[in-house]
């Protein structure tokens, strides 16, 4: 599947590449960009879907953990855990939205994603011109080249430094295209008789493929050159992007698992997309920088209209399409909201109704220990009146004993 869907977006990105040829400007790197903001755009729909999922999911968080709380440590009670789901699927419901929509998304886009990446990993495999170019070098088009030369596999292995099958096409191309200036000086030195062709083809590849200075081919490296603009560039453009991703999104508490998992991926993954960008193509470095303006962009005008049309709107128009949909299936139609909200309610003040219900014991018990100490007082004064000292076993003895066993009580507390 992904090898079928890199073909189509080669495909798309050889048109745009001649487009550009055409009116003077066949550059790899402008059309990175553009293909990047093409693709983009054709998958802004799964990114509109999937941040009205965050949006909705800030909202969600405080009731859906309510949910947990009130089943903390219940993990083994079967039951329980079914009231859990119950509850957890009622909140989703209130909501409009499914509990799996986020994982649909990323399943659809992750496709997508390695494509892309094989895509500019191989560029001069879409590219029909560049293509044309190497395949001139080789000899492999019909025309004569480095090929007719009796050994010439060995010979290029020596140069560049392992062992490669240079009968295989597409192998031989794409090992061509990250030949060093020295590698390509070598080469022309082992095969003299198509230095000058070699050279030709050479400075026209070298013309599509350089962009400010910076070979798309070519590792950028450690070292202090233009090139090494691109993995910083690459981490700083990615930090960005996820910082504005989460803007108004609730955070973790502090002794939250999830939050320190999240404060890592915040700078892990800027600082991975760097590093990788420094021993990777310059294209697909210039391919990251771009994706992560462009989706900056895209999430900053998204979360602009969400928080316009308000999270009760959002909610009111997942509510109708869910409905449309079980109209279809000839379902009724769901009082959704309603619904959850008794749960949640439910939820949120389980703890209040407890306190409340301890307070109320407390007053009982209260008031029928104030009746009691009454009754007892009353006792001890009608024997007092009576001038008669108490008889053992009499009810004034007795009184008096209930009497001493509450004062007793009393100083112990």
């Amino acid at each position: 599947m992904i090898n079928a869907i890199a073909k189509f977006l080669g495909e798309i990105l050889d048109i745009l590449f001649m487009g550009l040829n055409a009116i003077g400007i066949g550059n790899i790197a402008i059309a990175i960009v553009l293909f990047t903001l093409l693709v983009k755009m054709l998958m802004l729909p799964l990114q509109i879907k999937q941040q009205k999922m965050t949006k909705l999911q800030t909202v969600m968080n405080p009731e859906i953990k309510a949910i947990q709380e009130k089943y903390k440590g219940k993990s083994n009670d079967t039951d329980a855990m079914t009231k859990m789901q119950a509850e957890t699927k009622a909140v989703y419901e209130k909501y409009g939205v499914s509990q799996w929509g986020s994982c649909i998304q990323l399943l659809i886009q992750m496709p997508i994603l390695f494509a892309l990446y094989r895509v500019f990993q191989q560029i001069p495999l879409y590219i029909s011109q560049i293509k044309d170019l190497f395949l001139n070098i080789l000899g492999l088009n019909g025309n004569a080249g480095i090929s007719s030369v009796a050994g010439y596999a060995d010979t290029l292995n020596e140069i560049y430094g392992k062992g490669v099958d240079w009968s295989n096409t597409n192998t031989a191309v794409t090992t061509l295209n990250t030949f060093t200036t020295d590698q390509w000086n070598q080469l022309k030195d082992a095969f003299p008789a198509f230095s000058a062709m070699i050279t030709e083809n050479l400075d026209k590849i070298n013309h599509m493929n350089t962009f400010l200075g910076i070979n798309m081919s070519q590792n950028p490296g450690f070292g202090l050159h233009i090139a090494f603009l691109i993995p910083i560039l690459a981490g700083v453009t990615q930090f960005i992007s996820v910082k504005v991703s989460q803007a108004g999104m609730n955070q973790p508490d502090s002794d939250n698992p999830a939050a320190a998992s999240m404060k890592m991926m915040t700078y892990f993954m800027p600082i991975m997309s760097a590093f990788l960008a420094i021993s990777l193509p310059a294209g697909l470095g210039v391919y990251w920088i771009a994706t992560a303006v462009i989706q900056t962009i895209q999430t900053i005008f998204i979360n602009m209209y969400y928080d316009k049309i308000g999270t009760d709107a959002i909610v009111a128009k997942n509510v109708e399409k869910r409905n449309k949909k079980r109209a279809k299936k000839g379902l009724p139609a769901e009082n959704i909201v309603k619904g959850a909200s008794v749960t949640t309610r439910n939820v949120n003040s389980n703890k209040n109704s407890s306190a409340s219900a301890s307070a109320e014991r407390a007053k009982k018990l209260q008031e029928k220990k104030e009746a009691n100490d009454k009754k007892i007082q009353e006792l001890k004064a009608a024997a007092a009146a009576s001038g008669k000292a108490a008889k053992p076993g009499s009810l004034a003895d007795k009184v008096g004993m209930v009497s001493r066993y509450n004062e007793i009580n009393d100083k112990r507390k």
